[in-house]
C-alpha cells in the first residue's frame, strides 16, 4: 500500500469505525487520525492496520482494535496538560496517539524488545514529549500522574499505581478477560479515590504466561 492509501484507510477507520462508536472528543479523533497505525505493526500485517481487529505485535501480546483503543481512551478525558503514564505501550502506538493530545507520556513497557521497537517508532515520527521505561518502579517514581492508562485486560490494580495519582487524577483500566472485561475509572478525589465501571469490552490480556512473574499487579 501507498502512503496515500494508508492515509485514505486512516481516515475510513475514524469516520466508519471509530466515530459511530460513541466517540466524540475532538482531539482525540484528530489524533487517530495523524497518526500511522501502520508502522506499529510487524511489516506482514501493515496492511490490515486499520481493520477493526487486535493484532499480534509480540509473543503473547496484541495490540487493541482502533476501536477499543479509542474508546478506552476517552475515558480518560485527557487534556493538554495532563502528565500521563501509558502501561504496557507495547510498540509505542497508544502512546503515540496520547502524545498528540497531552502534555507528556511516560510508556511503560516490560517487555525489553517491544520497548526498543516502541522508542524506534516513536523517534521515527518526531515524537518529543513520550519517554519509553522498561522497569516499573522507574515509571512510578516518575509520577505522579494525572492520567494513567492499562493497554490491556488485568485481574486488579494495586494501590502502588492509584498512591501515584494526582489529586484529580484517572486511571482507566478493563477489569477482567475476554467478554466478561468491563472499563473501570479509577478518580481521585479529596476524600480519596472512587471507581466507576462504565461497558464490557473485550482487551487483550497484558500478562501471558512467560512473563507473569516479571509482571504482576
Amino acid at each position: 500500500m501507498t502512503e496515500e492509501d494508508f492515509s485514505s484507510a486512516r481516515e475510513a477507520m475514524v469516520e466508519s469505525q471509530i466515530a459511530v462508536s460513541s466517540v466524540v472528543q475532538p482531539d482525540l479523533l484528530s489524533a487517530l487520525r495523524t497518526v500511522p497505525r501502520e508502522i506499529f505493526l510487524p511489516e506482514h500485517r501493515a496492511a490490515l492496520a486499520y481493520s477493526d481487529a487486535q493484532h499480534e505485535i509480540g509473543p503473547g501480546r496484541k495490540l487493541s482494535s482502533p476501536v477499543e483503543f479509542a474508546r478506552i481512551a476517552q475515558l480518560a478525558a485527557i487534556n493538554t496538560t495532563d502528565h500521563v503514564l501509558d502501561i504496557a505501550c507495547g510498540t509505542g502506538y497508544s502512546s503515540a496517539v496520547l502524545s498528540k493530545i497531552a502534555a507528556s507520556v511516560v510508556a511503560y513497557e516490560f517487555d525489553k524488545d517491544l520497548a526498543r521497537i516502541a522508542v524506534h517508532n516513536l523517534s521515527r515520527i518526531g515524537v518529543a514529549n513520550a519517554s519509553v521505561l522498561t522497569q516499573e518502579q522507574e515509571a512510578l517514581d516518575a509520577g505522579p500522574y494525572d492520567v494513567m492508562l492499562f493497554e490491556g485486560a488485568i485481574d486488579n490494580v494495586q494501590d502502588t499505581y492509584l498512591n501515584r495519582l494526582a489529586p484529580g487524577g484517572r486511571l482507566v483500566a478493563v477489569i477482567g478477560a475476554g467478554r466478561t472485561g468491563v472499563a473501570t475509572v479509577w478518580i481521585r478525589q479529596a476524600d480519596g479515590v472512587i471507581s466507576q465501571t462504565h461497558f464490557n469490552v473485550m482487551l487483550p490480556p497484558i500478562l501471558s504466561n512467560d512473563v507473569q512473574e516479571e509482571f504482576v499487579f
